[in-house]
């Protein structure tokens, strides 16, 4: 069996995806790292974003969304000025205006993951036309991003929300000879939606 075309590289792309990628996520901390890393990589490439992990996780308390939410200026700035990070005050603005919006989430449904997974009703969704047509977006990411952004979310529309779904097991995109294809829809609920992309 062969892994994922895209993570062959033998290194940060392969790790991140035997450990991490597609496996359904049901951690508020880690919906939002994998959020925060999603609003980085706008516009850059994810190995990008797995090379700089480590310099977020120190710039950004650790991806605590509590904390990130009450950042004031001197925050802000501090995080700019964080060496070799990513110098986008938009996409720091929006890290910290999203983890507000993360916490009135919470407050509604008890949990992020309790609210991404609502839209699957706690299932992994796979859609059998992905391994034969690439997509970055569909209508389950459109359904999502459009709720985020009603929401009041930024840099989160549907091609973003899509590789958030991947990433935290909403979609598993996983190859089909992928041993992690195997290992998630025999260890996980999922929902086959055929004809659907």
């Amino acid at each position: 069996m062969e892994k994922c075309a895209w993570c062959r590289d033998g290194g940060l792309n392969e790790e991140y995806h035997d450990r991490e990628w597609g496996v359904p996520l049901r951690d508020d901390k880690k919906q939002f790292e994998f959020l925060m890393l999603e609003v980085m990589q706008c516009g850059l490439s994810w190995t990008l974003m797995l090379k700089k992990r480590e310099i977020f996780r120190a710039a950004f308390d650790n991806f605590d969304y509590e904390k990130i939410s009450r950042y004031d200026e001197t925050d802000v700035k501090r995080v700019l000025e964080t060496p070799n990070m990513i110098r986008s005050e938009r996409k720091v603005r929006a890290i910290v205006w999203n983890a507000k919006r993360f916490l009135e989430v919470i407050g509604e449904f008890g949990s992020f993951s309790s609210y991404i997974w609502s839209f699957t009703k706690g299932k992994t969704v796979v859609y059998p036309r992905h391994q034969k047509e690439w997509v970055s977006h569909n209508s389950l990411s459109d359904m999502v991003a459009s709720d985020l952004v009603k929401r009041g979310f930024k840099y989160l529309g549907p091609i973003t929300v899509y590789s958030h779904l991947q990433a935290a097991g909403v979609i598993c995109d996983h190859e089909k000879t992928c041993p992690r294809y195997a290992f998630i829809t025999k260890n996980f609920p999922i929902e086959i939606r055929e004809g659907e992309l």
